[in-house]
């Protein structure tokens, strides 16, 4: 068994049974592919990969074959590897060049046919494969003008544009992480495409002086799971984040609040057409919070004010509200009749109800609660996100 079987599958079956090619050109950002196709292939994708001579400059063939378990194609042969693979009825499911250089995308976009990667792409592009590239050059090479009209040439065409990230004076290319997400969007059901979507997560932090606060036990796994599930199968997302400790996606929009009245403040923009709710929010915050840090050898006395409830705030907004309702050592039967309640109280479209003892873990305890039925959706942050998801897709 090649070793790069020992990981199919390993994260996910999301790409399981589909076939990309990927077309490696002569950017430094090269270097990249060997992690991005090892990622790819745990989540299930076959990789064919191509390369241009150039690109063998920087990466060596054998790192590649030992990647994916296949030789890379340099040169095209007598067994018309560019046909077998982009142009037949068992062609590939994706055409993804990464990195794509200032040099492919404009051959790309004017028809050149000169090295396998555009042999390959002028394929794709004849055909009905889908096409991404992941741009990866100086800054100064991505302005110019040629170089972004032959960009916005490939967009008219069909063809997705993944990055890149602009650090200075550099257009870095995407993340593996981005790369993957987008790969997976496109091979994927795409129920929420034209869908605006809201998660807001992570939690509260009310200060008792510059370094002490009142807080809730979150992680944000939750609302960043449910954000990449939701742009993976088609929505436009928006993640506002609270305190977390888990990496925020970068290729997610991302606004951060501190305090449940910071929340409030950014309410009144939302416009989303579904707002999903897994933040652990601060139900009381100081009255007076202290400048500086109070002496821990000094006693003192704490008056916490209520927080305004922030769902039925948000329900004046949106009609489509999903909310969570923690709680601790209820029986079911309880927690489920809380999780109504609220639903009932606010106006709102479904309750996740979930027990506090298994905030941060992989797997959680979880029931998803409407107005008419009631769901046990126990699994993975993964399996529950699409659940979640899965409701909105068919009820919202």
């Amino acid at each position: 068994m090649h070793p790069s079987e020992e990981i199919y599958c390993e994260k996910s079956k999301r790409l399981r049974g589909k076939t990309i090619v990927i077309g490696i050109t002569g950017s430094i950002a090269a270097t990249e592919c060997f992690t991005l196709i090892r990622e790819l292939i745990r989540n299930g994708a076959k990789i064919i990969p191509v390369m241009t001579l150039n690109a063998t400059k920087l990466v060596a063939p054998d790192s590649i074959e030992f990647a994916c378990g296949m030789k890379p194609i340099v040169e095209l042969g007598g067994q018309v590897e560019h046909i077998t693979y982009l142009g037949c009825a068992s062609a590939a499911d994706l055409f993804l060049v990464y990195p794509a250089t200032a040099n492919t995308i404009s051959k790309m976009a004017t028809g050149i046919d000169d090295t396998s990667v555009t042999s390959m792409a002028v394929v794709a592009l004849g055909g009905n494969v889908p096409v991404a590239v992941a741009p990866a050059m100086h800054q100064q090479m991505f302005d110019n003008p040629a170089v972004s009209r032959n960009i916005e040439t490939l967009r008219s065409w069909g063809v997705h544009v993944i990055g890149p990230n602009k650090e200075g004076p550099r257009a870095k290319i995407a993340s593996k992480e981005e790369v993957v997400a987008w790969t997976i969007k496109l091979l994927s059901r795409n129920d929420f495409n034209g869908k605006r979507m809201l998660i807001i997560g992570g939690r509260s932090e009310e200060p008792i002086d510059s370094m002490r606060m009142i807080t809730n036990r979150s992680t944000g796994l939750m609302s960043v799971t449910l954000a990449q599930r939701a742009f993976e199968r088609g929505a436009s997302v928006e993640l506002w984040m609270g305190g977390c400790s888990v990496p925020l996606p970068d290729y997610i929009p991302v606004k951060r609040f501190t305090k449940v009245s910071d929340l409030l403040q950014m309410i009144d923009t939302i416009d989303q057409d579904v707002v999903i709710v897994p933040a652990a929010l601060a139900d009381f915050t100081p009255a007076d919070s202290k400048e500086g840090k109070i002496p821990s050898d000094k006693k003192f006395d704490m008056i916490l004010n209520p927080v305004p409830k922030v769902l039925p705030l948000i329900r004046k907004k949106c009609e489509n509200v999903i909310g969570f309702k923690a709680e601790s050592g209820l029986e079911l039967s309880e927690l489920e009749a809380r999780a109504r309640s609220r639903l009932e109280e606010y106006g709102l479209k479904a309750v996740v109800a979930n027990d506090v003892d298994s905030v941060g873990r992989i797997s959680t305890s979880a029931t998803f609660v409407t107005s008419d039925s009631s769901k046990n959706i126990t699994g993975s942050k993964s399996d529950i996100s699409d659940a979640i998801l899965d409701f909105c897709a068919a009820k919202l």
